[in-house]
């Protein structure tokens, strides 16, 4: 299982290992960051998602 990268709360899987989330990428980055529906929910925009990643 995969945790969200901003609160470290497991993700669950769907069928064939597909988050049930999201994933953000950095512009020019290939890392992909997790992320789970309650922290999508608390953030309106990719932008805001990214500045709390750090």
């Amino acid at each position: 299982m995969v945790s969200c990268s901003l609160c470290n709360m497991k993700i669950a899987e769907l069928f064939l290992e597909k988050l049930k989330g999201t994933i953000v990428k950095k512009v020019g980055s290939k890392k992909q960051y997790p992320i789970c529906f309650a922290c999508q929910k608390k953030y309106d925009s990719k932008d805001e998602l990214l500045a709390a990643l750090k």
